[in-house]
């Protein structure tokens, strides 16, 4: 078996990227403190033709030079916003009809193997604080509440971790990644 060459990968031009139809999935970052998690995540949206950020809060914005350090270019391909507040981006998706679904450790919430997205919905996905997680009020204001199952002594992932597995499992579910 043999690495591939860069070049021998099936990549979409910039171009290309932005014309192609997206996921519908719209990752919400609620107060993210670090650039270089945000960067990340800016990242794995592209790997997935996520439909755009939303950026809420503390949580940095392009370009920032740690930002660009771990998004490789992506922040030029994936969309993104920014809002003042979490709760401002929940209500303008919301109106826009895209069902909420916070990823966070709750009562009732749905353990990420049985979320069963539907190919007629819309979903924003809702990533928290490394420290505090997603806030109670975004908890509150969601349509679902996902939870990955731990197995382990720590109570939580890095949130570039969480996207990460949330996305594959939905994209999987949804189709996108057969």
């Amino acid at each position: 078996m043999r690495k591939l060459l860069n070049e021998e990968l099936p990549r979409l031009s910039k171009e290309e990227f932005i014309e192609r139809e997206k996921t519908p999935i719209i990752i919400v970052l609620d107060n993210v403190r670090s650039h270089l998690n945000v960067g990340s995540v800016f990242r794995t949206a592209d790997a997935f033709l996520v439909e755009a950020i939303y950026l809420c809060g503390i949580t940095g914005a392009p370009p920032h030079r740690d930002i660009q350090k771990t998004a490789l270019g992506a922040t030029d391909t994936v969309a993104w916003k920014h809002f003042e507040t979490t709760t401002l981006a929940i209500d303008e998706l919301k109106n826009n009809g895209w069902r909420i679904v916070s990823v966070e450790q709750a009562e009732n919430a749905v353990l990420l193997q049985h979320f069963s997205p539907s190919n007629k919905e819309k979903y924003a996905l809702v990533f928290g604080n490394e420290v505090e997680g997603v806030q109670q009020e975004i908890v509150s204001a969601s349509d679902i509440v996902i939870e990955i199952p731990q197995l382990g002594t720590k109570h939580s992932f890095n949130v570039t971790v969480s996207a990460g597995v949330v996305l594959w499992e939905v994209c999987k579910k949804l189709g996108v990644i057969d």
